[in-house]
Parts: structure tokens; C-alpha cells; sequence
């Protein structure tokens, strides 16, 4: 059969069926990988808010891309078909955490490699994923920084104020000052001496401050 005769026949005749056995077992491994990789998603989150729905799709993500690998294994008809229609798919959800990316790219290559018949690499290299993810992720570290919020008078008490952070921590950085009429407010990036964080008692009954507040910050920032 040339490769033009593959076109020229009729459907029917083109499909070769996948053995129900060999799809049943890679299914089961692709909904175990997929839940192997949602529990690793929900151990070393570390944002804002949670979606349970996002773990959940990385499930369903793991057992699609399974599918259509071995769909397209399947048929070479259907591969290239299979090629234009998601061509034309296009994804705007907002991926607020850049670690998302890295499990959305984990799941389809995952589904990707187990429907490609090599098991072994499936499994084990999620393993090791994991537990990198796990190590690395949940790394903390031996100085967690805060943000403090200071509201202030004037100049002056911002000059006290701010002299006074700086003899109770380790390390601060104005990160910004926002000026008004009769305010000034700053918002800087604190390390602690220690878990005591009483000093910012003493930093709100300075004369001239008017609010301060301390904040628990686990963003990204610049230096050690």
C-alpha cells in the first residue's frame, strides 16, 4: 500500500482498534500518574488561593493526553487529522503561578510517553519529578521576609520610624513611599532578628505614627 492508497481508501477499512486490555492498563496508569501529580500539586502549593479544580484537570489532562496518543498511534489518518483540528485550539485561562506551567507540561508528557508504550519512564520519571518538586518547593527558608506598612505624619516621624525598623531587624529595604497631604506611607521589606515580632508594637505608639502594619511576604524578591 503506497502512501496515496492510504487516503484513497474508505474509513473503515483505515482503522486498526486498540486491544481493550492494553487500553485498560494505560488508562489505570495514567489515572494513578495523574493522581500522583495532583497530590504533588497540592503538597507544594504555595500560593494565594487553592483551586481544587486546577488539581482535578491535571487528572483529566494526564488521562485525555493518553487517549489521543493512542489514537493517533492507532492510525495515520487519524493522527494527521488529529494534528490540524488542535491547531485551531486556543487557551486563554491565566496561569497566575509559573509552577502551574511546569504541572501542565508534566501531566501531558506524561500522558504523551505512557501511550507511547514506555511504562517504565512514565512511572519513574514521575517519581523523580516529585520528589524534586517536594525538596526544592518546600525548601523554606531560614529567613521568611515581611512586608511593613507604615503610615506616618510627616517626614520627620518617617525619619524616627524608619531609623527604628532598621535597628530591630536584620535587613530593610524600602521597596515604595507614597506621599500625601499631610501623610506619608512606606511600605518596606523587612528581615526579623528572630520569630518575635513585638517590635512592631512599640514602631505604632512612636510619636507620628499613625497605623503599622507587618505582613507575612512569600513572593519573589531580589537578594539574599
Amino acid at each position: 500500500m503506497t502512501f496515496n492508497d492510504i487516503f484513497k481508501s474508505s474509513f473503515l477499512e483505515n482503522v486498526t482498534t486498540v486491544n481493550i486490555a492494553d487500553m485498560l492498563i494505560a488508562m489505570g496508569i495514567a489515572f494513578l500518574i495523574g493522581l500522583f501529580i495532583f497530590l504533588i500539586y497540592k503538597k507544594t502549593y504555595s500560593g494565594v488561593m487553592y483551586s481544587q479544580s486546577f488539581g482535578i484537570t491535571l487528572i483529566a489532562l494526564t488521562l485525555i493526553t493518553t487517549v489521543v496518543i493512542l489514537a493517533v498511534t492507532s492510525n495515520v489518518v487519524l493522527s494527521l487529522g488529529m494534528v490540524g483540528a488542535l491547531s485551531i485550539v486556543r487557551f486563554r485561562t491565566a496561569i497566575k503561578e509559573p509552577l502551574d506551567i511546569a504541572f501542565l507540561f508534566w501531566s501531558i508528557a506524561a500522558g504523551i510517553v505512557l501511550a507511547a508504550g514506555m511504562i517504565p519512564l512514565a512511572v519513574i520519571g514521575s517519581i523523580v519529578i516529585g520528589v524534586i518538586l517536594l525538596v526544592f518547593v518546600n525548601k523554606k527558608s531560614r529567613v521568611n521576609p515581611y512586608i511593613v506598612v507604615l503610615s506616618c505624619e510627616n517626614s520627620e516621624s518617617e525619619k524616627t520610624a524608619r531609623a527604628f525598623v532598621e535597628a530591630n531587624t536584620k535587613r530593610c529595604v524600602v521597596k515604595s513611599k507614597t506621599v500625601r497631604s499631610g501623610a506619608v506611607e512606606l511600605n518596606m521589606e523587612v528581615r526579623l532578628n528572630d520569630d518575635n515580632s513585638d517590635f512592631i508594637n512599640e514602631l505604632s505608639s512612636l510619636k507620628g505614627v499613625q497605623n503599622a502594619v507587618l505582613v507575612s511576604y512569600n513572593g519573589e524578591y531580589m537578594g539574599a
